[in-house]
């Protein structure tokens, strides 16, 4: 039975104060990272005060994340589909080297017939093997790598590309990634070395009041990472909220950020089960500085109004 944890109506958590005081980032083995969205400056998206290609930008971004324990950037890409993102990606790559900070690529996926995605993931493959991951690519020491392997986390649309032929290829580079994709896995679960947990209201569904925060989505991922999939590697998630409303293709979904007590427990959840268990080698922030879809933790700004009751779990 799960305790109830009570907070005062006015109660407001410091989400960079709990993430720089998690024991998941101080002392533990479990690497900290956070996705980051390289979109900011393009027309087709919100005006956040800043462009993804600003240099000075991306300096300030990994030295606040450095502060509350962040060891690294996933940064959404997307091949030569977005040019504006991979320039802003090499730029990232390139700073990151020299500031002792990490950085992976989220590949999305083609939202494609099958013989299309796949043919684009390949070729998006192969490009970032030979720009980013040859030995003198700019910032190559940044690059995340999981025993040795980079790693490359992959972000599923349509569904419709043939990881297993995408992993057969990879499987020839020296040395060959290591691959992460979105949990639940898809019929290709055998083409991934391991899943990640991302952002879900969980079973009943995205709640009008953003009172489904995903709870029994995450426990659910934690469980069959260790009963069916414990040969594979289990990168936890942590998130403060959801709402997609400023973004252009916004579905109306909603989860409340609840004064921070949104993070903190999907936080918790994560600790939890690295005390159970065998301790996340990863955990994801979903995510820095995704303004559109209401998960940025890169600037504080909860503001809560009075209620006439007490939140818990």
């Amino acid at each position: 039975m799960l305790s109830i944890l009570l907070r005062p109506a006015f109660a407001q958590n410091d989400i960079h104060s709990e993430l720089r005081n998690s024991p998941l980032v101080n002392g533990g083995s479990t690497k900290v990272l956070a996705v980051y969205e390289p979109w900011f400056g393009h027309p087709r998206h919100i005006n956040v005060g800043y462009s993804s290609q600003d240099p000075v930008v991306i300096r300030k971004q990994i030295e606040e994340a450095k502060k509350l324990g962040i060891s690294g950037f996933v940064v959404d890409w997307y091949g030569d589909r977005e040019p504006f993102l991979d320039k802003a990606y090499a730029l990232v790559q390139a700073l990151a080297a020299d500031r002792d900070f990490k950085v992976a690529v989220m590949f999305d996926e083609a939202d494609r017939p099958s013989d299309q995605a796949t043919d684009d993931a390949l070729a998006a493959f192969e490009k970032f093997r030979q720009q980013y991951l040859a030995p003198a690519a700019p910032g190559r020491k940044a690059y995340l790598e999981y025993r040795g392997r980079p790693v490359i986390f992959i972000f599923p649309k349509g569904g419709h590309t043939d990881w297993n032929r995408v992993r057969n290829e990879t499987a020839r580079w020296n040395p060959p990634p290591v691959l992460i994709q979105e949990f639940p896995p898809g019929a290709s679960e055998k083409a991934f070395d391991g899943f990640y947990a991302w952002v879900h209201p969980g079973k009943n569904g995205w709640a009008a009041d953003g009172s489904n925060w995903g709870e029994d989505y995450l426990r659910n991922f934690y469980q069959t990472m260790q009963s069916k999939y414990s040969d594979k590697i289990a990168v936890g998630a942590a998130w403060a909220g959801f709402d997609d409303k400023k973004a252009s293709w916004s579905l109306g979904r909603y989860m409340a950020r609840r004064c921070g007590a949104t993070f903190s427990d999907t936080l918790k959840l994560a600790r939890d089960y690295s005390v159970a268990g065998t301790p996340l080698p990863y955990l994801l922030i979903a995510t820095w500085n995704d303004y559109e879809e209401g998960t940025a933790i890169e600037r504080e700004t909860e503001k809560c109004k009075p209620t006439s009751g007490s939140q818990g779990r």
